[in-house]
Formats: structure tokens, C-alpha cells, sequence
């Protein structure tokens, strides 16, 4: 019987077999710190938190999930898509219509937002098969807009601009009627889409979305169908935003079309690429820097209404927001081109290989 080694601290590439390889883990002492870091999240920052921290936070979790489904389709598989924040609305919307309408319960509410949108991906994932790039980029930015019409004008099934108040959620009896209820229930949501997408990557379907982000003419020429394998891809990317748009619709209680516009889809894209493409860990890492960057500027836009002296220089803040954002994607572009994942890694590295790594 073969014994398990007991590795605290690797410097090098040691792995005997395929599925060493595949470990998300190589060490014990990365395991040791993901079970801190879970319950550091699941019992210290609910008890810690303001109700405004807990409110931040729970938005942040939300967000994470629908950036990590935005992170496979455009990180792993190369595909760009600005239609994001309304796959997030159309999860919203979902999950708002069956739970205020039909009564559903709160876990098929949420199930149903993603496979809704999931399906609403599929379709506007089909110009893939004949457009990439800045023409594909394109396209889902007009589905952005067509969906953002729909849900402002089908007003016998959204409530157009008069919105949806969704019911109390509750699960097996357990009414969430406070946020430190609902940000438990958000954080194993969370916990649960990450372990799915990290092993999702880990899988065939992982290794196809690489190979056709890398070149997909040699992915073609190793066998991999491409189309169905794009397809594959938005929708899962759309099921991820679906979810994250249900939990969001739940947690505000009353939601209408507006946040759900081309701007949520620049920061979705933003928080993509400022985490870092392709990497798991960017995905979140984009998503508290983004997400804390809105509270700085928000914070900011305040203090300078309550300096009078300041006054028409806030009312000018609101539009300066893309351009931080866009300033910040263009930092990021041009100095650490991997974003704050590689930063991290770097981090690691040097801990890892201290003291010779000066």
C-alpha cells in the first residue's frame, strides 16, 4: 500500500503520476489554510461585520460567482462576451418571476434563473461558430442591448419599469430575514460554484475550452469540436451568471432593469481582466478590487457633496467611473498584463523560496 507523503513546503516539480498533477493542492499546508480560510468566512466575519461591511461583502460573493462563470468563457475558452450583466438580469428576472408569480421555493428559484439563462446563453453564443474576437464582442454586445429592451418592455411579464418585489427566501423552514443569514447561504453558493468550476477545468471539457483559447484551428486539428465545445461554454458561463443574478434579485428583495445595463458588463469584464485570465483565484481577486474601487469612488463622491466648496466637482463623478475603470483595465494591460493573480503568485513565491529569493 502505497503511504501518503506529508508535504508541507515543495520548491520544485515532484510529481509521480498524472493525477499529482491534477491536484489543486500540492500541499498539505495549502489545505491547512483553505480550512482557516473557510472558517475564518463562515463564523469570524459574520459576527465581526457591520451591517454595511456584511451588505459589501455579500455583494461581493454574489459578483464572484458570475465573474467565475465570465472567467471560463472568456479566460479559459478566448471567447469575449459584453452581454454578461444581462445574463445576470435574466437570472434576476427569472427568479423573481417564478418565486413571485408561481410561488417557488428558493432553491428552484435560483436553479431555475441559471437554466433559463443558460439556455438564453446558448442562443446568443451561436454567432461563435462563424465570429471571434471583435466581431463576436460585438454581437453579444448587441444581445446586451436587445436583452436590456426586453426586460424594459415586456411589461405583462417583468413589470417594465415598476420591477418585482420577490418573497422572503427560505430554506427547509429557515427564513433568511437577515443579512447575516443570507451571506452564509451566499458563501456556500459561492463555495460550492468554485469547486465546480476549479474541477470542471480539471476535466476534458477543461482541457478543450485551453486548447481552443490557445488555437483553435490546431484544437480542430487534434479532434476537439470546436462549435459545440463555444456553446458548451457560454452556457455554463450563462448558468454561473444566472445563479449569481437569482441570489442578487433575493438579497436586494425588489429589483427593475436598470442595473442590469452595459456598464455591469464593463465590470464584469473589468474584474476579468484586472484578476487575471484564466486563473481561478483572478476571478475573486477582480472582484473585491473592482467591487472595494465602486465603494472608494462612491466614498469619495460624497465627501466632496458634503465639502461645498466641491460641490459641481461631485455632480462630475458619476461619468468619471468608466474612466477609472478603463484606466485601471489599461494599468493593468500594460504593467502586469496577468493581473493581480500573477501578483499573488509572485507573492508565493518569494514566501515560498525565502530566503533565496533575493
Amino acid at each position: 500500500m502505497k503511504m501518503r507523503k506529508w508535504n508541507f513546503r515543495l520548491c520544485g516539480n515532484y510529481h509521480e503520476s498524472y493525477s499529482e498533477e491534477l491536484t489543486i493542492f500540492e500541499t498539505y499546508f495549502g489545505r491547512f489554510w483553505l480550512l482557516v480560510g473557510a472558517i475564518f468566512m463562515l463564523v469570524f466575519v459574520p459576527l465581526v461585520s457591520s451591517s454595511y461591511a456584511l451588505y459589501i461583502i455579500t455583494n461581493i460573493i454574489i459578483y464572484a460567482i458570475a465573474v467565475i462563470g465570465l472567467n471560463v468563457l472568456t479566460g479559459f475558452t478566448g471567447q469575449i462576451s459584453l452581454g454578461h450583466g444581462a445574463f445576470f438580469g435574466v437570472g434576476a428576472y427569472t427568479a423573481a418571476i417564478v418565486a413571485a408569480r408561481f410561488g417557488s421555493p428558493f432553491i428552484f428559484s435560483v436553479l431555475a434563473g441559471g437554466v433559463v439563462t443558460a439556455m438564453v446563453g446558448l442562443v446568443f453564443g451561436l454567432p461563435s461558430s462563424r465570429l471571434k474576437g471583435l466581431y463576436l464582442a460585438i454581437a453579444t454586445l448587441a444581445g446586451q442591448f436587445i436583452i436590456e429592451y426586453v426586460l424594459v418592455h415586456w411589461e405583462s411579464l417583468t413589470m417594465g419599469t415598476m420591477g418585482i418585489t420577490l418573497p422572503r427566501a427560505t430554506i427547509l423552514g429557515w427564513e433568511l430575514n437577515e443579512d447575516r443569514k443570507f451571506y452564509l447561504v451566499a458563501l456556500v453558493f459561492f463555495f460550492l460554484f468554485l469547486w465546480m468550476a476549479v474541477n470542471i477545468m480539471r476535466t476534458k471539457y477543461g482541457r478543450a475550452f485551453i486548447a481552443i483559447r490557445d488555437n483553435d484551428r490546431a484544437a480542430e486539428g487534434m479532434g476537439i469540436p470546436i462549435f459545440p465545445y463555444k456553446l458548451l461554454s457560454f452556457a455554463l458561463s450563462s448558468f454561473y451568471a444566472g445563479v449569481a443574478g437569482a441570489l442578487w434579485a433575493y438579497f436586494t428583495v425588489t429589483i427593475t432593469s436598470e442595473p442590469f445595463n452595459l456598464g455591469l458588463s464593463v465590470e464584469f469584464i473589468a474584474m476579468v481582466i484586472i484578476g487575471g485570465m484564466g486563473n481561478m483565484s483572478g476571478a475573486i481577486f477582480g472582484t473585491v478590487f473592482i467591487s472595494l474601487l465602486n465603494e472608494g469612488l462612491r466614498f469619495m463622491a460624497d465627501m466632496l457633496i458634503n465639502a461645498r466648496i466641491f460641490t459641481q466637482t461631485a455632480l462630475t463623478m458619476a461619468p468619471l467611473k468608466e474612466f477609472v475603470f478603463g484606466l485601471a483595465i489599461v494599468l493593468f494591460i500594460l504593467f502586469e498584463p496577468r493581473g493581480l493573480a500573477e501578483v499573488w503568485r509572485i507573492v508565493r513565491s518569494n514566501f515560498r523560496l525565502w530566503p533565496f529569493s533575493y
